[in-house]
C-alpha cells in the first residue's frame, strides 16, 4: 500500500512534465529535434514583417543591356534628401525639373517615379512617361499634367496611380516615416507603340529585352506635422 501511495504522485508528475514539456531553465532540445508547431506560428514577428524586403521598383524589374549607369539629377532635389513640399501633393504638386545623361543608340528615353513604401500591393505609381526623344535629356520644372506635354514634342504621360494623367506628386499617410522616391529613367532602343492612358506595367513589359542603360534618383518625403 505505501508502495502505490510513492508511486502513484510519481507517475502524475513524469505524465505532467511530457504534457507541457521541459520547465524554464531546462536545457533546449538536440539541434535537428522537431519543434512543436506552436513555435512556427509565433516566429513571425511584426519586426520581422517590417523588415522585410520593400516591393521592387521598375528599375529592379528590368535588366539593362550595358553596364553603363545614367547619371539622374535635378536642380530642386538632391539624392536622399527630403523632398521640396512645392513638389508633393501636400503643397503645389509641381513636378520638378529633371535632367540625365545622354546614351549613345537611344532611341527614346522613359521615366517611372514610384514609391515603394506605400501601403499597397506593388510600388505606388507617381509619374510615367515614355517616348521621350533621343534628343532630350531634360525635363522643365510644372510640366502640365495631361498626355502630351507641348514642352517636350512627342512625349506621353501615362496614367499614374492617383487616376490621373502625367506627375502626382509624393503624399505619404501622416504619421508613416519618410517614404522613398525612386525618379528612374530608362534609355531604349526604340520607340514604344502604347495606348494613351497606359500604366507603369504596361511599360515594364513593353520596354523589356529594349533597355540600354538607366538610372535613378532617390528622394524622400514625410507628411507634414500638421496634416
Amino acid at each position: 500500500m505505501n508502495a502505490r501511495r510513492i508511486l502513484l504522485p510519481a507517475l502524475l508528475a513524469a505524465a505532467l512534465l511530457i504534457a507541457v514539456g521541459p520547465a524554464r531553465g531546462q536545457p533546449s532540445p538536440p539541434v535537428g529535434a522537431p519543434q512543436p508547431a506552436t513555435h512556427v506560428a509565433t516566429s513571425l514577428s511584426s519586426a520581422a514583417v517590417a523588415a522585410a524586403p520593400s516591393k521592387p521598383v521598375a528599375i529592379q524589374r528590368t535588366t539593362a543591356k550595358g553596364t553603363n549607369r545614367m547619371a539622374v539629377t535635378s536642380p530642386q532635389i538632391r539624392a536622399s534628401s527630403a523632398i521640396p513640399a512645392r513638389h508633393t501633393a501636400y503643397g503645389d504638386n509641381v513636378s520638378p525639373a529633371l535632367a540625365w545623361s545622354a546614351v549613345d543608340g537611344a532611341r527614346s528615353y522613359v521615366l517611372v517615379l514610384e514609391d515603394p513604401d506605400a501601403p499597397s500591393a506593388q510600388p505606388f505609381v507617381h509619374w510615367v512617361a515614355w517616348n521621350i526623344p533621343a534628343n532630350v535629356h531634360a525635363l522643365p520644372e510644372g510640366l502640365p499634367t495631361r498626355a502630351s506635354p507641348t514642352a517636350v514634342r512627342g512625349m506621353v504621360q501615362g496614367r499614374n496611380d492617383r487616376d490621373g494623367t502625367g506627375y502626382f506628386g509624393p503624399r505619404p499617410p501622416a504619421g508613416d516615416a519618410p517614404h522613398r522616391y525612386h525618379f528612374q529613367l530608362f534609355a531604349l532602343d526604340r520607340m514604344l507603340d502604347l495606348p494613351l492612358g497606359a500604366t507603369r506595367n504596361d511599360v515594364v513589359a513593353a520596354m523589356a529585352g529594349h533597355v540600354l542603360a538607366e538610372g535613378e534618383l532617390v528622394a524622400t518625403s514625410q507628411a507634414p506635422k500638421t496634416h
